[in-house]
């Protein structure tokens, strides 16, 4: 009786791990298949300090991915102003994009400080960089000065602090874990909306160089006090940290994962720094491109959570693909159109709020999809991989640009930025239907263990010869599972 008791216990997890694939909480069959992946691991708490965490989280995405969304700003206002004599727009809208890649050039770098020094020693040595980088950046007089300072050195601060404080949201959330990876998101459109309009108000009336002091001091401050709060559960839940874990490019699955990162990277940056100088080429005011830069960010700040929330309601994977097709018919519906203030800022919100669809997603989906377990390694591996996108993906919008066209200036890389999405909808829309067939092939494996245990019990039942009450307890049991 104790061996048929403990079957069905095992048989009644492994059915509520599969229903839970219903709602998006599925993850992998592993942990449940091999007892070894599940050792020492504590549940996720799904709440409580997690909370704290998330807020901790968003306010650092606030001070580093916020500041860096405000780029647009900065690059308009070089190229308007000719900062640095003699200096292209594609030199300039390389400094913005060097930042982004040196801090997914970080990702491999962070997972071996993190195994050697912990996560605070990580996180604030990333935070003096990134400091240190806005300090200097003030006092620079040529452009390679601000290459160096703004480009290489924020961003790898940037990224330290970054890929430290990544994977630590999903390891206290298990059945939430989408909305508290959406809500830090929501941190870099929130952070990019204050900085945006903080950044054009503070050129004209402090000038360049104490507006990087000033931002230099103010995310130097709100960091360190979110960095002292900060907790992670990497021994609770057995996480691998790993530089870097090939193995996983042998899976087809993940392989189209980042296919879906890549494409997204690039859209997502073509329309993020492209979007206030477009709105100068159709004859807005500098004001007023700032303006539709900042409501890009505020739709990013409203988009995010609700992304992370209908994912935890409706799956991962489905809410991830179709609003990376929604961004695609906005660019082509919305922007392509757009000559007027009002229409750029209708798709400033509604793009600001799809566009960052794989930022808000990327964890949850990759847990989904491969497991909590192997996060790391597989985070390391694709921010490496999102180095060449991030470096040169406003480059490339820069290239794509036709000054001499006027208001028709930006059609191409309007045209490049739809494209790209339609192509991360379609590498995610392969790996939906891959993670149904798994299931489907759980749920087959499921019923037909759960069969063969029956048969056990009707077969135990005959040798040890009992009642029809007690054949009929046990079937009971096995029907609910």
């Amino acid at each position: 009786m104790e061996s048929i008791q403990s079957t069905q216990e095992a048989r009644t997890k492994s059915s509520e791990d599969y229903n839970s694939a219903d709602n998006g909480d599925y993850e992998s069959n592993e942990s449940v298949t091999n007892p070894k992946l599940s050792i020492d691991t504590d549940a996720a708490p799904d709440g409580g300090y997690g909370w704290v965490i998330v807020a901790c989280v968003f306010w650092l995405q606030v001070h580093t991915w916020g500041i860096n969304g405000s780029y647009g700003v900065f690059l308009s206002y070089y190229m308007d102003n000719n900062i640095y004599p003699g200096t292209s727009s594609l030199a300039y809208a390389f400094i913005g994009g060097v930042a982004i890649g040196c801090a997914y050039l970080m990702a491999p770098v962070t997972v071996f400080l993190i195994r050697r020094y912990g996560t605070h020693t990580t996180i604030i040595s990333g935070i003096i960089i990134q400091t240190a980088g806005l300090i200097l950046a003030s006092f620079t007089t040529r452009v390679w000065q601000l290459f160096l300072t703004e480009g290489v050195c924020f961003g790898v601060g940037m990224g330290i602090i970054y890929m430290t404080y990544l994977g630590v949201p999903p390891q206290w959330f298990d059945k939430k874990s989408s909305v508290a990876n959406a809500i830090p998101a929501a941190g870099a459109g929130t952070g990019g909306l204050i900085y945006s309009l903080g950044i054009e108000a503070m050129i004209e009336n402090l000038g360049l160089p104490w507006t990087f002091r000033t931002l230099a001091i103010v995310s130097l401050v709100v960091n360190l006090v979110c960095a002292a709060f900060l907790r992670d559960r990497n021994k609770a839940t057995a996480s691998r940290h790993v530089a870097f874990n090939f193995p996983l490019l042998k899976k087809i699955e993940v392989l189209l994962l980042i296919g879906w990162a890549i494409f997204s990277t690039f859209g997502f940056v073509a329309i993020n720094f492209s979007l206030p100088n477009f709105a100068i080429s159709i004859g807005l005011t500098a004001r007023q491109s700032s303006v539709v830069g900042a409501l890009h960010n505020l739709g990013q700040g409203i988009g995010r959570p609700l992304i992370g929330l209908f994912s935890d309601r409706l799956g991962r994977l489905n809410v991830a693909t179709a609003l990376s097709l929604v961004c695609a018919v906005f660019c082509f519906a919305i922007w392509i159109p757009a000559r007027s203030m009002a229409v750029c800022c209708l798709f400033a919100v509604m793009g600001g709020m799809v566009s960052g669809t794989f930022f808000a997603t990327v964890a949850p989906v990759f847990v989904e999809v491969i497991g909590l377990q192997d996060l790391p390694g597989a985070l390391s591996i694709l921010w490496l991989v999102l180095v060449g996108p991030g470096a040169v993906g406003e480059a490339i919008a820069q290239a794509l640009r036709r000054p001499a066209e006027g208001m028709e200036a930006y059609r191409q890389v309007q045209i490049f930025a739809g494209m790209v999405f339609v192509a991360a909808a379609l590498c995610l829309w392969v790996v939906r239907g891959w993670k149904v067939q798994q299931q489907r092939r759980g749920a087959a494996t499921h019923t037909v263990g759960m069969c063969k245990e029956m048969v056990e019990v009707e077969v135990r039942a005959e040798k040890s010869r009992w009642n029809v009450f007690e054949l009929a307890r046990e079937m009971v049991r096995y029907s609910r599972v």
